[in-house]
């Protein structure tokens, strides 16, 4: 006999013993604790029929038997979706059906930094093993959004990364308009430049608004922006990290990018940075400062004038020297 064949009969004798005041077995047997001293994950393909699922779940063993669950399921009228789903200890087949029933599914989370350039953020969703499906869409350089992101398992990659996309060109679009008066950018994609070297400058919060300022007060002054993060862009090749310091023939390499040798922002983002970055230049702090240097605590020291820049930057090289 058939499995569905055996299902069907069986679903008849368990009315008739319903019917007869006799079902209290198989609700029992329903409604109580499953044999799984742990929790587990069962992974449901896209059309498996309930008889499928009821042998998957015995299989792992989340239910003492797929013939009572397959009777209870279509008893209760359920209908089963795919996905990936994750079972508590001891869950009874009738939880176990409610749970696949309510599309209870997986959440995994992908957690994308600010400060990542593209060609790291694709090589994150490439790697991630939950994901389907090849990697065709290559954003521009900053379009997309750091934040943790929410994914169902064989969520395609390409959906992915558009969604990183959209919520990058949602926000910019928001905080353009918000922006502070009198600010001096052109568009949003100077902000979006802009916000990507404060990104990669300063991973203190509360300095992204004084870093911005510096950059402003230096562009108004025509002087170069001199970012040793965009150096490192550049000679990088877009990867944004380098397996040693900078060099000085680094620093003089002429390229799109390096803003010790060329005027102006640089020629796109260096980096995707985050919403605390973007709102930083465009709602700059007030200060006529126009260098900043580490200062060894995780933090920079600020300067107006030249000679007190030099001044911690020998103190930034005495520190350096110290920590070799």
């Amino acid at each position: 006999m058939r499995p569905w064949m055996k299902i069907a009969a069986a679903i008849v004798l368990l009315a008739g013993l319903i019917a007869g005041g006799l079902g209290w077995e198989g609700h029992r047997r329903f409604t109580a604790p499953g044999p799984s001293p742990k929790p587990v994950t069962v992974i449901i393909p896209k059309g498996s029929g309930t008889e499928l699922i009821a042998q998957s779940l015995e299989g792992a063993g989340v239910i003492p038997s797929r013939l009572v669950f397959a009777i209870g399921v279509k008893l209760r009228r359920a209908t089963l979706k795919a996905g990936e789903y994750a079972f508590p200890a001891h869950v009874s087949p009738e939880e176990a059906m409610r749970i696949i029933a309510e599309g209870k599914v997986v959440i995994h989370k992908l957690t994308v930094a600010e400060g990542l350039t593209v060609r790291q953020v694709l090589d994150l969703v490439r790697e991630a093993d939950f994901l389907s499906g090849s990697l065709t869409r290559r954003p521009a350089e900053g379009r997309l959004l750091p934040e943790t992101w929410h994914m169902v398992r064989d969520e395609p990659r390409d959906e992915v990364v558009a969604r990183m996309e959209k919520a990058m060109a949602q926000t910019l679009d928001v905080l353009w308009v918000a922006r502070a008066p009198g600010v001096p950018l052109r568009s949003k994609e100077e902000a979006l430049i802009l916000a990507s070297m404060v990104e990669r400058e300063t991973g203190t919060e509360s300095e992204r608004p004084r870093v911005a300022a510096v950059f402003y007060n230096r562009l108004a002054r025509n002087m170069r922006l001199q970012s040793d993060p965009t150096v490192i862009y550049g000679v990088s090749e877009g990867l944004g990290e380098l397996d040693h310091p900078l060099t000085r023939a680094e620093l003089q390499t002429n390229h799109p990018w390096n803003t010790y040798t060329v005027d102006g922002l640089p020629k796109t983002p260096i980096a995707n940075p985050g919403r605390a970055s973007l709102e930083a230049v465009l709602h700059p702090a007030g200060s006529d400062e126009l260098y900043f240097v580490a200062n060894g605590t995780g933090g920079h020291a600020f300067a107006r004038a030249l000679d007190e820049h030099n001044a911690n930057v020998a103190k930034w090289r005495r520190i350096e020297k110290a920590g070799k």
